[in-house]
């Protein structure tokens, strides 16, 4: 993530040393405009940079995400801090073209053009911040199932006998297919799956057939009824 960072920056560089290049050496030589560094001017000038600084800021704290998908979500505040670089770079030239402009009313376009685009900011990062929450939800609320599917189709590979396999195979299909979300209120039947998932595993490390059978009966027993809590539940 840093190394696209130092990479995003270097570009960032190149801009900002191509607008400053425009703005002090282009600028003077076009044919009968007088250059006047005002008030106006450098209040532009000054909110032009802000943009600039705050786009490279925006930049950074999206690619300090630890990993893609945090990344991904946030993205969009890349692109919101382009547009509000690309929008103050629009009215801050224009601002600066503009002979005998009142310094005021440079003044109070670019603090209203500041002031929409880091509305657009914050919610971009609202927005990433809320999706991400919500994920990170899904992911605590999906755990268990998701590490029982595991449990089982490690015990299913552990299996040797053709009656044994029958008998994991049912279990880890009934895990698989089972609701993923969990709840508080499930937290018993859970522990109760759990344990019988366990005493499975003992089964097939002996190759007990019969014992392994018997398991397997309950454990598809439990987890249909925790699936019918679950809807209860929703």
């Amino acid at each position: 993530m840093k190394k696209n960072f130092k990479f995003y920056a270097l570009i960032w560089a190149i801009l900002l040393a191509v607008w400053c290049a425009v703005v002090f050496l282009v600028r003077p030589i076009i044919p009968g405009y007088i250059i006047n560094y005002d008030a106006r001017f450098w209040i532009a000038f000054v909110f032009i940079a802000a943009a600039f600084i705050g786009n490279l800021v925006c930049a950074y704290f999206a690619f300090k995400a630890e990993n893609l998908k945090k990344m991904f979500l946030n993205l969009p505040l890349i692109t919101v801090s382009w547009s509000a670089l690309i929008a103050m770079l629009v009215v801050g030239s224009g601002l600066m073209l503009i002979p005998n402009c009142p310094a005021w009313i440079a003044a109070i376009v670019c603090v209203v053009v500041l002031a929409f685009n880091a509305i657009a900011v914050i919610k971009a990062v609202w927005a990433a911040d809320v999706v991400n929450e919500i994920d990170e939800k899904v992911k605590t609320k999906t755990f268990f199932i998701r590490n029982l599917t595991v449990d089982t189709e490690s015990i299913l590979a552990r299996a040797k006998s053709e009656p044994v396999k029958a008998e994991c195979k049912k279990v880890y299909e009934a895990v698989r297919y089972s609701d993923p979300m969990s709840d508080p209120e499930l937290s018993v039947i859970e522990a109760k799956i759990t344990v019988k998932v366990d005493e499975l595993a003992s089964a097939v490390g002996t190759d007990d057939a019969e014992k392994a059978k018997e398991i397997a009966d309950e454990v598809v027993i439990l987890v249909s009824d925790r699936n019918k809590k679950c809807k209860l539940l929703k």
